[in-house]
């Protein structure tokens, strides 16, 4: 069974730990996500698409991410799902975490910090192997098509990667 850390409204560890399936966090409690985002030399981005069986957006497109697991940190933590879902290893890879926020909603105990890195990692096709159980399929593509997927609603965190991308300067080639 996985477990992760939860955090307090600082983004602070509290020492306690809940299995991640399950798990209903209360006001002040959080836990800890991230996102890759992987781009090769020719500034084109890796982006997956979600397994028919997921519960939430089954088949809609997204960059590798996930949970951190307890005991990890946030850069340990998205080198293991990148690792996972993609087969590529980012933990030499240059760029970093360069955007976070905070989601609360009390209602359905889902409050969490994403941590957004931005990766820059000269890769081919050849090098992705996909996780079966969390994608069903990858493209590598320019800025502007992830822009297209996001207008016809089948791209998740859109608005969040535009929000990263603007934090650290940066402006992807559309």
């Amino acid at each position: 069974m996985e477990f992760f850390d939860v955090y307090n409204d600082k983004k602070e560890k509290t020492g306690e730990k809940l299995p991640r399936k399950g798990s209903f966090l209360k006001e002040g409690q959080y836990q800890l996500i991230v996102l890759a985002l992987l781009e090769r030399p020719d500034h084109k981005f890796l982006i997956t698409r979600r397994a028919m069986n997921k519960k939430w957006a089954a088949g809609d497109w997204e960059v590798s991410g996930g949970g951190v697991q307890s005991g990890e940190t946030s850069f340990e933590g998205v080198c293991r799902e990148v690792r996972e879902e993609t087969g590529l290893d980012v933990s030499h890879a240059e760029g970093g975490c360069v955007y976070t926020y905070s989601n609360i909603d009390i209602k359905r105990g889902d409050n969490y910090f994403v941590d957004i890195y931005h990766f820059h990692l000269d890769f081919d096709e050849k090098d992705v192997c996909l996780q079966k159980s969390e994608a069903i399929g990858f493209q590598i593509v320019p800025f502007a098509e992830i822009r297209k997927l996001a207008e016809a609603g089948k791209f998740l965190h859109y608005t969040r990667i535009l929000e990263a991308f603007d934090s650290e300067g940066y402006v992807p080639e559309l």
